[in-house]
């Protein structure tokens, strides 16, 4: 018996066909996605969530306050300036108290409701729906940019290009300069740019952001949410049963087919999905919601919108694909309140109210001691025992302040030898030195512990006093 196998070798080329959803002959690394405009509840609540973070960022740095840009994050100053308050190197619990609440507010946030920051407000999909809207506006629906894209280059296609693209750059760039706004003064920012007055690096970092608003927005899009952003890989260990995602329901919806409205697909044996494919038109990373949930998802409720406008064109109860949990699909009923959920909140709670607490008790001004490094003390010719220190003050407001200084806790025929008032600009530090002259037996011990009292009055016209702990030295 012959076990050889006959295989006929094959020398023609082979033909690779498109990716099933391509429309694009020049793309090859990745199909295209088309994303189709869609109305309805959520889009509303995505639009509109979308203006006014949008219009927060844009008109913040462009507020005034005291005469001063409300908000100023002045890096080469090391001050950060939120209208009446300006933080400090010193003050940077503050801030490792914001990305902390940030970080645990994102956590609740996922637990409950899936990946919802990133479909309503995630700076990523706020710009690509942006500039989406420049396509539909410049080359028309999605049927008309796929149909535009597969024509031959003309001078109709060449100009509605190059709109396209100059609106996309033109807003990159002023998303770039309000970003930049952000951490130097906004409006001297925006009259050396156009008049080409800006410094070499200040214009490096406004052409990067630029770059970076553009190709983000307006080549890259779903590549950033499902290949780059590390939300998309982590976010499924802090989902559960219990979480809300956007979900298909197959138990109502399969078999699905296409069908006339009149038709009882009851008696076909049909679900109540017609197979439009209208929820992966309008879906901003390309999946298929009926495949199940998928870390590509975002949450933003384009195809629940999609979906509920064919029910009701059908006939049909809304809400085949719907915000809905694991657990519910499965015939259960959700659980809230549960373990997980209310331990970020109350970690966010706690964690909130810590930062609350390091907020009301931060003093607008802070004292250094520094003694001399040559000698703890030196015996005059009186015979009387001096120390010398060096006080460092920091102004914290932003105003200027005088400060008057005094001791505490030593006898009270002690002498300060140097000035006991300064004035200290806003967000200045001042150095005093000062020295304190005593009788060394008014005092018992070698060490004696005292205070230094520094008093200011604060923007109230109250007096603000802060007691620091020193030490005075004499012989044994």
């Amino acid at each position: 018996m012959n076990d050889k196998i006959d295989i006929k070798v094959d020398t023609s080329p082979v033909k690779i066909q498109p990716a099933k959803n391509s429309h694009s002959k020049v793309e090859s690394s990745r199909s295209r996605i088309y994303v189709r405009a869609v109305k309805g509840l959520y889009q509303t609540v995505r639009r509109r969530m979308g203006m006014v973070f949008l219009s927060a960022f844009m008109l913040l740095p462009w507020i005034n306050f005291n005469g001063q840009q409300a908000i100023l994050l002045d890096v080469e100053q090391q001050q950060f300036r939120f209208f009446a308050t300006t933080l400090w190197p010193q003050d940077l619990l503050l801030l490792t108290w914001i990305f902390i609440i940030a970080a645990f507010a994102l956590f609740f946030v996922t637990t409950f409701l899936g990946r919802v920051w990133c479909g309503y407000m995630c700076p990523q999909t706020v710009w690509t729906f942006i500039f989406i809207w420049f396509e539909e506006k410049i080359e028309g629906s999605r049927h008309q940019r796929m149909k535009l894209d597969d024509q031959q280059m003309s001078g109709k296609k060449l100009y509605k290009k190059v709109l396209k693209h100059t609106c996309w750059i033109l807003f990159s760039l002023y998303t770039s300069l309000t970003f930049i706004g952000y951490f130097v003064d906004i409006g001297q920012l925006f009259i050396d740019f156009f008049t080409f007055s800006t410094s070499m690096l200040i214009t490096a970092w406004v052409l990067f952001f630029t770059f970076c608003t553009y190709g983000n927005a307006g080549w890259m899009r779903e590549i950033m949410c499902t290949h780059i952003c590390p939300y998309a890989r982590f976010q499924s260990a802090m989902f559960d049963k219990d979480t809300f995602t956007v979900s298909y329901d197959a138990n109502r919806g399969e078999s699905r087919g296409p069908r006339s409205r009149k038709t009882d697909h009851k008696a076909k044996g049909l679900g109540d999905c017609i197979d439009c494919n209208l929820c992966v038109q309008v879906c901003p990373t390309g999946i298929d919601i009926r495949n199940g949930l998928q870390y590509e998802c975002i949450n933003c409720g384009a195809c629940i919108d999609a979906c509920d406008g064919v029910m009701d064109k059908m006939g049909y109860e809304k809400g085949l694909i719907s915000y809905t949990t694991e657990r519910k699909l499965e015939g259960g009923v959700t659980h809230i309140l549960r373990s997980k959920l209310v331990g970020y909140g109350a970690v966010l709670v706690v964690m909130m109210g810590l930062f609350v607490h390091e907020l009301y008790s931060r003093s607008a001004f802070d004292l250094d001691i520094i003694r001399d490094r040559n000698q703890l003390y030196r015996e005059n010719f009186n015979g009387h025992i001096e120390n010398t220190y060096t006080l460092k003050i920091l102004n914290k407001s932003q105003h200027n302040s005088v400060y008057t200084l005094s001791v505490d806790d030593l006898p009270s025929e002690v002498k300060w030898l140097g000035d006991k008032q300064i004035e200290v600009v806003s967000g200045g530090v001042a150095n005093l030195p000062v020295s304190l002259e005593l009788d060394p037996y008014l005092l018992d011990e070698a060490i004696t512990e005292f205070y230094f009292v520094i008093t200011v009055k604060n923007s109230a016209g109250e007096p603000e006093t802060q007691y620091h702990e020193s030490r005075f030295f004499k012989r044994r």
